[in-house]
Parts: structure tokens; C-alpha cells; sequence
């Protein structure tokens, strides 16, 4: 094993307090080579109010054998039981999505036997509104869906009935009815037979395409016309990174449980290879909801637990780590090949409004997680670059108000419009020459310079969008465009 991971991964064996941080455990012993890493490593998330960090520790300059356990991850979707709310079981969802079941060499993963077993399919024969209620009625009642889910069903597709009403779209109604019977029969096949995900999950296309599916399940809900894109040619610089074999990471704001759609709808006119190939770092909620998870299904993944939810059930907390310990390596994995484009949002969660204005703004960049996800990029042993990307689209599906324990939101869904940006690569040398000698005051400037630029082109894209100037928002920094157009 690689020097660099065999010290981190001891130096990481410790106490999971403070709740702000996460230590990785593993066993020691001898093995072969693995991927690099560094002392310290990154706070990740993916909706909702995900972020996943590591203390940062120094290295002595010794060597040791360290054995990790076989890389294997799982997640098991909750059963659920049927009390009558749209709430699920934090207790119980949670108790079984760590079930710690090793796959690595199996014949085949989850990912490949569990993608379309046969089912109910009676969502997908109905034709009207009334049918479709009855279908989730009778689902229930046949004992095939748990009423919290059921629940949970109709108030989705109220509320994206609504919300593709708002677009005024002549066929919405055919929209509506065609896009909820998929998404109720993925939903339902996932309740009889629970996807499990792998800690690198890829997105699955076939037999079923959950990527298309997602695509097409939003696509509704952004007002095209009010949407804009900033600074497309460097997008193409990007893709131009990707295939010289560099990795890329973006480093964005978050702001609603559709951002990884929203962002690949936005670009697949112009950047389909970015569209369909990025991969987004995501937590145990939006793997453990049913009614995000055939979403989740379709997007490109490293699964790891938040560390806002770490002690929610404390009993379990020592199966997350190790989990964790396994993701960490499949990234490490993934970046050593190179070619690599991930997102990931270091201020630990999605945007919310501040409440005494109402306003939304990213939140603020933990600057120690900028700097652990520069040193992870910086230890691949491949060309990397850090870009900071700036994401509107709050209003489409606005996230609870304050973080929630239980798992299964109530999705508030809108018709808006939505804005993406990416602004310069920011070099680390040219920001910190003046803080060198001390790393802290290094680290902070460095996030200081990536979240400044994000702030900067977000207020960009809320002036096109929020304030309506379009196009005329843009400045010499940041050029909007409307390439769907």
C-alpha cells in the first residue's frame, strides 16, 4: 500500500468526537500498493445537508504495512413500516442502511442484479389523475406500499402537478401523468426490492435509464427562458482537461436536492460528456429516501455518511466510519486513473435563506475542506485543477428551512428559473505566495478566493434571473448565455 494512505489511515484510528469531524478506523497489517492520499481529507455534500470531513494529521517520516478490509460498501434502503406519516423511522431507516455486507468479490454487485427484477407494474397502465391516485390507493391496501410512502406519493405528485401547471405548457397535463406513473413505478420497485449502492456507484442506464428518467423528470420544472449559463468556453476547457487524462473538481454551492439534474440540463446542449459523467458526492439520505433514490439511481456517486447525521443513531457510528474508510479509498481509487471530473459543495449542506431577509446566498466554504479536497486532488499523481462553480436554482425544489433528522422531506417543487457558472481555474500558488510560511493563514485565503468567486457569479445570476435583467447581467468576468436557444 501507498506510504501516504498507510499513515493516514492509522494516524486516523481515533475518537468520532468532536461532531465536527470525522476519524477513519481500519486494521493493520501488510499490503500491496494502493492510491495516495492526503493528511487530511474533505467535507463532501450532496443534498440534503450532506458533508462528510476528516481531521487533519502530519506524517512522520516512517513507514508501516497497513491491510484494509476488502473496499465494499452497501446501502440498504430502509424498510419501512406503515404508521400513517410521511416521516421515516430515523431510528430504524438508518439501522439498516449500514448493514455492512461485502460485495467486492462477488460475481456481481447490486448495481447489476437488482436493476429491473420483476415487479408490480400497474403505475404504468393508468391514464388519467384519478387512476393514478387509485393505483397508490390500492398498492396500499394490497399491503405493497407502506402508507408513510403512500403518503409521500401523492403529495409528490400534487405538488409537480403544480408546479408544471405554473409553466403554462399546453401538454402539461400530459407531462405531469407520464413522468409521475415512472416515477411512482421506479419508487415502488424500489419498496419490493430495495436498490443497494455501492460505494462508487455509476449511474445506471440499462435495461432502465434512471439517467434519462431524471432528465426528463425536471426538465419541466426549470423556465428555460429565464435560465442562463456563465462562461460556456470555459466549460469546454474543462471537458479539454478531462480528456488529457487531468481531474477536475468543482467547487460549488448547493442548493436544492435536484442540483446534479439541474446542473446536466443547463448543460447538455453544449457539455453532454460533462453532463453525463460527472460524479457527485452524496449522503445517506438521498440514498435511503424512496422517493429520491431512483433519482440518485441515475447519477454518478461516491456514497459516504454525513457528518451531521453521524450520531443520530450513536450504536451505528463505528459502521459509518468504516464505510467511510471505504469510500475515501474508492475516491483515491478513481482519482489515480485520472480523467476524473467531481463535484462537491464544502460549505457542508444546501444554501438556506437568511431568515431575517429572506435572501438567498451560498453558504460560507469550510476552508479546512477546500484544502483537504486540494491536497486529496494534489497526491493523485495526476494533473489536477480546482474550479469554483456557482449554482441558482433554490426555488425549484427549497430545502427544509432548518437541517431534519428523519429521513423523507416534504419536496416543495416550483417552476423557475436556473443559473450555472463556472468561473477561472484559481491556482493555489498564485493566491497564497504572501501566506506561505503559515499553512492556516494559506488555507484561508485560498477558500477565501474560490468562495469569492462563486458569491461573485451567483450575484451575477440572481441579477439575470432573480431581477430579470438576463442577459444584460452579464459583466467582463462572466459572460451568460443561452445556449438551448
Amino acid at each position: 500500500m501507498d506510504h501516504f494512505l498507510r499513515l493516514l489511515l492509522l494516524h486516523l484510528i481515533s475518537s468520532i468526537f468532536p461532531l465536527t469531524m470525522f476519524i477513519l478506523s481500519s486494521s493493520s497489517s501488510s499490503s500491496s500498493s494502493s492510491p495516495s492520499v492526503p493528511s487530511s481529507l474533505p467535507s463532501f455534500s450532496l443534498s440534503p445537508s450532506i458533508s462528510l470531513s476528516f481531521s487533519r494529521v502530519s506524517f512522520p517520516p516512517s513507514s508501516s504495512s497497513l491491510k484494509l478490509p476488502p473496499l465494499s460498501l452497501q446501502f440498504a434502503s430502509p424498510k419501512l413500516s406503515p404508521p400513517c406519516s410521511l416521516r421515516f423511522s430515523a431510528s430504524r431507516a438508518m439501522a439498516e442502511l449500514v448493514q455492512d455486507k461485502e460485495f467486492a468479490n462477488s460475481p456481481a454487485t447490486a448495481d447489476e442484479t437488482k436493476n429491473d427484477p420483476s415487479h408490480s407494474r400497474a403505475f404504468l397502465d393508468v391514464r388519467s389523475e384519478e387512476e393514478l391516485l387509485s393505483c397508490i390507493r390500492k398498492e396500499t391496501e394490497a399491503g405493497k406500499l407502506p402508507s408513510n410512502v403512500a403518503a409521500g406519493m401523492e403529495e409528490l405528485y400534487q405538488n409537480y402537478k403544480n408546479a408544471v401547471s405554473e409553466s403554462g405548457n399546453p401538454k402539461a397535463d400530459e407531462i405531469v401523468l407520464s413522468n409521475m406513473t415512472v416515477a411512482l413505478d421506479r419508487i415502488l420497485l424500489d419498496v419490493e426490492d430495495p436498490f443497494v449502492f455501492s460505494p462508487h456507484h455509476k449511474a445506471i442506464r440499462e435495461p432502465f435509464d434512471y439517467y434519462t428518467f431524471g432528465q426528463n423528470y425536471i426538465r419541466p420544472l426549470i423556465d428555460f427562458e429565464n435560465s442562463f449559463v456563465g462562461n460556456l468556453s470555459l466549460f469546454k476547457d474543462v471537458e479539454e482537461k478531462l480528456h488529457q487524462g487531468h481531474n477536475v473538481v468543482l467547487i460549488s454551492n448547493h442548493q436544492t436536492e435536484a442540483d446534479p439534474a439541474i446542473i446536466s440540463l443547463l448543460l447538455e446542449k453544449t457539455n453532454p460528456y460533462i453532463a453525463e459523467n460527472m460524479i457527485y458526492v452524496a449522503g445517506d439520505r438521498v440514498i435511503a429516501d424512496p422517493l429520491c433514490k431512483p433519482f440518485s439511481i441515475g447519477r454518478n456517486l461516491i456514497c459516504v455518511y454525513s457528518k451531521k447525521h453521524m450520531l443520530d443513531i450513536p450504536e451505528l457510528a463505528e459502521t459509518k466510519r468504516k464505510a467511510n474508510t471505504r469510500s475515501l479509498k474508492e475516491m483515491a481509487v478513481l482519482l489515480r486513473g485520472g480523467s476524473q471530473l467531481i463535484w462537491i459543495a464544502p460549505s457542508g449542506g444546501r444554501d438556506r435563506p437568511d431568515p431575517s431577509t429572506g435572501e438567498w446566498y451560498p453558504a460560507p466554504f469550510d476552508a479546512s475542506s477546500v484544502d483537504n479536497m486540494r491536497r486529496l486532488i494534489h497526491h493523485s499523481g495526476v494533473p489536477g485543477h480546482l474550479y469554483p462553480l456557482a449554482l441558482l436554482c433554490y426555488d425549484i425544489m427549497p430545502p427544509p428551512s432548518q437541517v431534519e433528522i428523519e429521513i423523507g422531506e416534504k419536496r416543495v417543487i416550483s417552476f423557475s428559473g436556473a443559473g450555472l457558472s463556472v468561473g477561472p481555474e484559481i491556482s493555489f500558488d498564485g493566491i497564497t505566495t504572501a501566506t506561505r510560511e503559515n499553512p492556516d493563514e494559506a488555507r484561508e485565503a485560498y477558500s477565501k478566493a474560490l468562495f469569492d468567486s462563486v458569491a461573485m457569479q451567483y450575484n451575477v445570476l440572481k441579477a439575470a434571473i432573480d431581477s430579470k435583467q438576463g442577459l444584460g447581467a452579464s459583466t467582463a468576468d462572466i459572460s451568460l448565455s443561452q445556449p438551448w436557444i
